[in-house]
């Protein structure tokens, strides 16, 4: 430390944004339209990580690996995306040191993309909602490439975008996901201890750092 970097990548949920609760929301009125009892915020967050249909089967069956009945989930799915689309940006906002964060990368000179394992069709609209969008030359979400995080795929498609080898880059993410997809892809990982990775404490991960905030981090890399 300081490591040298030239790009930062940052993940969406858990990380530059709390949206646990919008994402609780739009589960709940979906079971509720199913006839489904409600499942509580604190066990959806422990859902939220490998994209919205994964959370929708997680909803359905209050289990982290299992499938529903596929005509359920097939009927479950669209009712879930109307839904989240209603309130995809109710409630979510940045977490504490986001925004300081960026723009003190931004002002060093670190150019700066975000990698995400939800849609298109809800990342762009949260990341313009809550102020964001404009703070990334590079936006990636689930259904961009073929496999997303925590294949290493988007990672190594974003370095060679920028025109770097992965060991100039760093991710900084909230999950095992981000941990797994960063490793692959030979490029530094940093993770927040306040986001989504199914209820674990990242500590636990194989990882550089575990930062308090966004902001954070910035004291941990130089630009390279």
């Amino acid at each position: 430390m300081p490591l040298a970097v030239s790009v930062v990548v940052i993940d969406l949920d858990g990380t530059l944004l709390s949206t646990a609760g919008d994402l609780a929301e739009a589960a709940n009125r979906m079971l509720g339209e199913l006839g489904r009892d409600p499942v509580p915020m604190e066990e959806i967050k422990t859902y939220i990580g490998n994209g919205v249909s994964r959370l929708v089967k997680r909803a359905l069956t209050r289990d982290l690996h299992a499938d529903p009945d596929a005509a359920l989930f097939d009927r479950a799915y669209p009712i879930y995306q109307k839904h989240y689309a209603e309130v995809v940006s109710l409630t979510s906002r940045p977490f504490p040191g986001v925004v300081e964060g960026l723009d003190a990368m931004r002002a060093a000179g670190f150019r700066l993309a975000c990698i995400t394992n939800k849609v298109e069709y809800f990342t762009v609209p949260l990341l313009k909602d809550t102020g964001l969008h404009d703070y990334f030359e590079l936006i990636l979400s689930g259904d961009t490439l073929p496999k997303r995080k925590p294949d290493p795929l988007p990672l190594l498609y974003a370095a060679q975008h920028f025109g770097i080898e992965p060991q100039h880059m760093l991710l900084i993410g909230d999950s095992l996901n981000d941990a797994q997809a960063a490793r692959a892809a030979g490029c530094h990982v940093f993770v927040v201890p306040y986001g989504y990775n199914r209820g674990e404490p990242v500590e636990k991960l194989d990882v550089d750092a575990v930062v308090p905030t966004l902001l954070d981090a910035v004291a941990l890399i130089k630009k390279g």
